[in-house]
Formats: structure tokens, C-alpha cells, sequence
């Protein structure tokens, strides 16, 4: 199934929020505020210093990402990325398809290279499309992660030029 990746508009904030709230509640992947309102989360998402994309399939919005400079100044030439995905949807590209799409735009954008700052250890499928891309390990933050049923978890730090 062919997958469409396009810029995130208004129209799709409903879209986003039912996949980025579930995955912020269910606290497993990212470190953020399980309780973060929706409004919050949509701000964060999709905020004024990042470019937001959705991913469709079947006319539906599966997945979506932002891309923005991973640090200000003199660290501005490396990009930074989140990724969400609709678990019913695990399986089909998407994840791919929107890291395929990232790597490119980010080239386009003037990047030289691609940095994840916080990738939770045992989001494994997350780690192993990451080096699929081209994407290394390049530090490990013992126990930085507080997983809701797993207790303290790696975080880790993947990078790669482009």
C-alpha cells in the first residue's frame, strides 16, 4: 500500500492528536508529560520552529513527524525528528516511509546530519528502523528513561551524517 507524506495543515491536528495522545498517555516512548493536555501536545507537535508532516494511507492520516534543527547557532546544521505512528496501522511503511521522507527533506532543508537525542531502548522496532536508515548508536544514558511498567530504561542517542 502506498503511503502519501505531505505537510501537516490545520485540518489535521484531529487527526494527529489521535495519534500522538494516546502514545504521550501511554508513556513508553517519549519523554514527555503523560498528562499533557491535548492542546499542549498538539502545540508541541506542531510548533512555530518545526516543519510537520502527516503520513496517509487509505485516505486515513497513519502517521506523522516533525523536523527542526536539533540545537540553535552553531549546531543548527543538524536536524532533529519525532515520529508517530498509529499502532493499528503497524506494519504497513509508514514509520519507514516517514524516515525515508525526513532523511530527504532535511537534505533539501540544508542539514548535513540527523540526530534522535532520546531514543527509549526498548522501543526496539524503533531502534532497528533507525539503523536500517543508516542511523548509529553513538551514546547510551543508562536507566534516563522511566518506563511505566519496566521501571528505569536506556535512553539512547542515534545519529548519522546525510
Amino acid at each position: 500500500m502506498s503511503v502519501q507524506i505531505r505537510r501537516a495543515a490545520q485540518a489535521d491536528h484531529a487527526a494527529i492528536a489521535r495519534i500522538i495522545v494516546p502514545t504521550i498517555r501511554a508513556g513508553e516512548t517519549y519523554a514527555l508529560d503523560r498528562d499533557l493536555s491535548e492542546g499542549a501536545a498538539l502545540t508541541y507537535w506542531t510548533g512555530a520552529d518545526r516543519e510537520t508532516y502527516v503520513a496517509e494511507q487509505e485516505g486515513a492520516v497513519r502517521g506523522t513527524y516533525y523536523l527542526r534543527a536539533n540545537q540553535a547557532g552553531f549546531g543548527a546544521h543538524v536536524a532533529n525528528c519525532g515520529f508517530m505512528t498509529d499502532p493499528a496501522a503497524s506494519g504497513r511503511g509508514i514509520a519507514r516511509s516517514m524516515g525515508a521522507h525526513a532523511l530527504d527533506r532535511a537534505r533539501a532543508c540544508g542539514f548535513t546530519a540527523m540526530q534522535f537525542n532520546f531514543v527509549v531502548s526498548t522501543n526496539v522496532r524503533a531502534v532497528r528502523l533507525w539503523e536500517s536508515l543508516g542511523f548509529a548508536v553513538v551514546g547510551r544514558l543508562p536507566g534516563a528513561f522511566r518506563h511505566p511498567s519496566l521501571g528505569c530504561v536506556d535512553a539512547l542517542v542515534m545519529f548519522r551524517t546525510l
